[in-house]
């Protein structure tokens, strides 16, 4: 065990009588780097430690939090100097909510830390030479880039500073927004999310006002009891809005009082969803979304080409995945595009289709596209949104992919010349890796949110495979987050 002492950053002994619970300081630490996780990363001696908030330039005191035998994890005291890429945050909520955890730092410079973040896994874990790694693609917006935000209702307000000065009596522990991190049962009353453009903050405003003025009661997340748990906000370039209220324990009459405001106050919403979810988890897969008013869905859009004469259009469900940047979105599936070079001919097979945007968006490119998703209702919204757009060359399967993509299947089916997979952040299963190093298609463009796993799934793949293009794209402004589309080409014997 150790101490600090004096002013300078040196571990020692720890006594025998110190308590446990007394907080280690070190001071007069550089950070140095930025970690995949997004935090600082300062060195003392052998010991490697990630700062919360930190960024490379800055001269922190600091205060450990967590220590292990190699690393420790700290939070800063005190900055003695600031980095050049540091930046005044423009969120009041900045440093307790979960989000945007890059605020205090130049967009600029996270695009820098983002870029070198996705080299570092590709060279560390999958042994890949970046040499050749093109420059990250930024994103336009930065700010009120979100199609969808989810927020939690909550009985228990996470309290700051300021709040535990005042009495206890009286207060009001409602709160309408997000998780602190490592709180489950926490949520920070948010006053103004930049995250989500108009009217998503004057929606979220509203049903909390309602909610308080006709005492519907907030959601208990421990004892899982109360009126109003979740709400979902949606929104599209074509200027089309959902909203989902999720309900736990309230009556009609409750319901209906509070899908009428909603359906009065914003006339300009296209779908008023709402779901009755009783179960411990948050999540409405599982769960019947029902229909108070406008439809049942929106629709979204994206151009084919920088012309924006050629759209295809894309049917957004409440339960529906689409990417949650349309715009960058946009700038992914092109890179995605060009990386595979198709002269028109090509059979594709796109992996992890979700509701078969990529799929959709390529389809007029090639001879025919295959998409394979394990949820069956994305796959429904992948055949609607094919037959929206009058496409015919796509076909659509719904499984697990390891289970599907069977040598059976890829006989019925037709070998593939082009691969496009966007696994989750889990990244491919063994067996759909050794699937595809059978199959041998000519390229494989992979694109993934987890550079980590993208990383292994690479070093598994290079048994037959050139890394021939690198390409990270921002679609997460002020978080750690990052895309990376690599393109791979069979190896010729």
């Amino acid at each position: 065990m150790f101490r600090f002492v004096g002013k300078f950053d040196i571990f020692a002994p720890m006594s025998r009588n110190r308590k446990r619970s007394e907080p280690i300081r070190l001071s007069g630490l550089s950070i140095i780097d930025i970690a995949e996780e997004g935090k600082g990363v300062a060195r003392h001696e052998d010991l490697v430690i990630f700062v919360d908030k930190g960024v490379p330039g800055d001269l922190v005191d600091v205060r450990l939090v967590k220590k292990k035998k190699n690393f420790a994890e700290a939070v800063v005291e005190h900055l003695h100097r600031a980095s050049e890429f540091r930046v005044s945050p423009f969120c009041a909520h900045f440093g307790t909510c979960g989000g945007c955890k890059w605020q205090h730092m130049d967009y600029a410079a996270q695009l820098r830390f983002k870029q070198q973040t996705v080299a570092s896994a590709l060279q560390r874990l999958g042994k890949i030479d970046t040499q050749k790694m093109e420059p990250i693609l930024g994103s336009a917006a930065n700010r009120y880039y979100r199609n969808k935000l989810e927020f939690t209702f909550s009985n228990k307000r996470w309290l700051d500073a300021g709040d535990l000065q005042e009495a206890a009596e009286g207060r009001d522990m409602d709160a309408l927004g997000f998780h602190v991190p490592l709180r489950f049962d926490k949520i920070l009353d948010i006053t103004h999310c930049y995250l989500q453009a108009d009217p998503s903050n004057a929606i979220r405003l509203s049903v909390r006002e309602y909610a308080r003025q006709q005492q519907l009661s907030f959601y208990d997340l421990r004892h899982h009891e109360g009126n109003l748990r979740n709400l979902i906000i949606r929104t599209a370039s074509t200027g089309e809005l959902m909203v989902v209220v999720v309900f736990a324990y309230a009556d009609g009459g409750q319901i209906e009082g509070l899908l009428a405001h909603l359906k009065s106050k914003f006339p300009e919403i296209t779908a008023l969803l709402y779901v009755i979810n009783q179960k411990k988890n948050d999540t409405i897969f599982d769960q019947e979304v029902m229909t108070y008013a406008g439809r049942d869905h929106i629709f979204e859009q994206m151009s084919l080409d920088e012309s924006g004469e050629q759209q295809v259009r894309f049917k957004i469900g409440a339960k529906s995945f689409y990417q949650t940047n349309s715009e960058q979105a946009f700038e992914l599936y092109k890179i995605t595009r060009e990386f595979a070079g198709f002269k028109g001919h090509e059979r594709v097979y796109d992996l992890y289709t979700g509701a078969g945007t990529i799929a959709n968006f390529i389809a007029r490119d090639v001879q025919e596209v295959i998409g394979v998703e394990y949820v069956p209702s994305a796959i429904d919204d992948a055949k609607f949104n094919s037959a929206l757009n009058g496409i015919q060359n796509t076909r659509f399967f719904a499984g697990d992919m390891k289970d599907i993509l069977t040598p059976d299947f890829i006989a019925e089916q037709g070998k593939p010349d082009v691969v496009i997979t966007d696994p989750p952040r889990a990244g491919m299963h063994p067996d759909v890796v050794a699937r595809l190093l059978e199959m041998e298609s000519e390229k494989i463009v992979y694109v993934s949110c987890n550079a980590a796993t993208q990383a292994r799934d690479l070093a598994l793949l290079q048994e037959k495979y050139d890394t021939v293009r690198i390409r990270p794209v921002d679609m997460f402004p002020h978080t750690q987050h990052v895309e990376n589309v690599v393109l791979l080409q069979l190896r010729k014997v």
